[in-house]
């Protein structure tokens, strides 16, 4: 029995890895690795499935907000950072038979043509749930319901 694709938003510092970063990636596709919260962590191993859709969100940049549209090509993984000595996201005690941080591939769906800024997203009644305009909401991987999914491509539209 195959499940609805579920609705997620990711964080990327764009000076990192951008929208347009991922647009111009091989086959517009890469691996959201270099996650380091326990949290983002089971969500990216247990709960994200092939198929399920991605806001794309900038953060640490004017405007924050979300950038445009990914889908997850590959569930979770064991995140080879974590075993790379020369990788910042390397952790010493990672064992590869029970590894410790999980990553996902997405694939570049779609750039908005702007930014829907959070205070766009603040400002919209039918988001006034969504995690990430909540206050000291800073978990990079966040799910997301159908609605507020549906509401942010309306913005995007706009």
């Amino acid at each position: 029995m195959t499940r609805a694709p579920r609705h997620w938003l990711f964080k990327s510092e764009p000076d990192v890895f951008s929208i347009q970063d991922l647009a111009a990636a091989a086959k517009k596709t890469t691996a959201w690795d270099g996650v380091r919260n326990y949290q983002a962590r089971n969500l990216l191993r247990d709960d994200i499935a092939v198929g399920d859709h991605v806001l794309y969100y900038h953060s640490r940049v004017e405007p924050i907000g979300v950038a445009g549209l990914a889908r997850v090509t590959r569930a979770g993984y064991a995140d080879p950072t974590q075993f790379d000595a020369a990788s910042e996201y390397h952790d010493a005690k990672a064992d590869p038979a029970a590894p410790r941080w999980i990553c996902v591939d997405i694939q570049w769906q779609r750039t908005f043509g702007a930014v829907v800024s959070l205070a766009t997203l603040k400002a919209t009644p039918a988001l006034r749930d969504m995690m990430v305009v909540q206050r000291g909401a800073r978990l990079s991987v966040q799910p997301v319901t159908a609605a507020e999914f549906a509401a942010v491509l309306e913005l995007a539209a706009t």
